[in-house]
């Protein structure tokens, strides 16, 4: 179809519906309101539903991380049934084992962490590191401290965190029935993707779908090598920090690496934090301990950034700084942790588009 083709037709669409309006305003306007309703209605049906939803498109995102494994032992040989059996045992057998063994023991450190902090406070206000800089600092320090240990000892703030602990159950009971809902989807995306892409590729017009294939096929490579190396290098972070933590005599330092692989997540700034929550809750020990923290995160920070990620990320997704705080920021406000992860290969995949579809076409016309 030619460009004058195309513009007779948009105007003839616009003359139909100009004069839809001018000569049955009622007809229109009924027309006009079921389709607003319509809309509300959809919307309404989609925010009852979007625990569910969120739980098909996360399980989606971890379909999309497992596969360069399932590639990878491809790559070696091994065939594409076989290796997708492979990788749904080792995903079987992480989940199991973190719920077996890594669990029972954060839970339990976590429990004696409230129940020796008080004491851990106490202790702080006594060592001779906290006296000095108090009197340096004019009483300040002083003043912080006594305002924590008030708010602790204040009965109406346990009431708050009575409270917001009841609430918190009911979101861990949910987030667990989430969880095993996502496992399994997981599962079955996992063993299904190829034949679940071919079946959606099939819905696009054949003279489309070569380069809608090309487009989608690099769009989710970038997005599960993207996931994976975020994974990758979350655990060698969490892993060095337990090393860590355990060297200098920090307590509770698997609580603190559980902690620090979440946080590591978060792109661009999550190492930042880490090492920050890590070198403030050396403190507790040791002005000494706090600084061999900082330090060696310091020199990690340094490896991670220029030997680690080069490593890990080098066919994963490219994106400016600048995008990537962007899209993390507007991530997490709508979806949390999982949001800021997922927000940065979905821009990728927007830049690709606006790259190489929207962009060529704007020079053509």
């Amino acid at each position: 179809m030619t460009n004058l083709q195309q513009k007779a037709r948009r105007d003839k669409v616009v003359k139909t519906s100009t004069s839809l309006i001018a000569n049955k305003p009622f007809q229109w306007a009924f027309v006009a309101t079921l389709g607003v309703l319509l809309a509300l209605g959809l919307a309404a049906a989609a925010s009852a539903v979007s625990s569910v939803i969120f739980s098909v498109f996360a399980a989606v995102f971890v379909t999309l991380g497992l596969d360069p494994l399932v590639r990878w032992f491809e790559r070696r040989g091994m065939r594409r049934g076989a290796a997708i059996v492979t990788v749904i045992i080792l995903f079987v057998l992480v989940i199991v084992g973190l719920l077996w063994l890594v669990l029972p023991l954060v839970i339990g450190q976590a429990a004696q962490f409230v129940k020796d902090a008080p004491s851990m406070l106490a202790d702080l206000q006594k060592q001779q590191w906290f006296v000095d800089a108090s009197n340096g600092s004019g009483g300040v320090l002083s003043t912080v401290y006594t305002w924590i240990t008030g708010l602790i000892a204040d009965p109406t703030f346990w009431t708050a965190v009575g409270g917001g602990a009841l609430k918190f159950g009911v979101a861990l009971a949910s987030g667990i029935s989430s969880g095993i809902f996502i496992f399994i989807l997981t599962i079955y995306f996992t063993a299904t993707l190829d034949f679940s892409k071919n079946a959606v590729y099939s819905l696009v017009s054949a003279s489309h779908r070569t380069r809608v294939v090309d487009y989608a096929e690099r769009i989710m490579g970038n997005v599960g090598r993207y996931l994976s190396g975020m994974v990758v290098l979350a655990f060698l972070n969490a892993t060095f920090s337990l090393i860590l933590l355990s060297l200098v005599g920090v307590p509770f330092a698997l609580v603190i690496s559980v902690a620090a692989f979440f946080i590591t997540l978060i792109p661009l700034i999550g190492t930042v934090l880490t090492t920050a929550f890590m070198t403030v809750f050396s403190l507790f020990t040791s002005p000494v301990a706090a600084l061999i923290v900082l330090v060696a995160m310091l020199i990690y920070m340094q490896v991670e950034a220029y030997i680690l990620t080069p490593r890990v990320m080098s066919k994963a997704v490219q994106v400016p700084g600048s995008i990537v705080l962007i899209a993390a920021l507007a991530g997490g406000t709508l979806a949390g942790l999982p949001g800021a992860l997922v927000a940065i290969p979905v821009a990728a995949g927007i830049l690709l588009i606006i790259k190489e579809v929207v962009v060529p076409r704007k020079a053509r016309s």
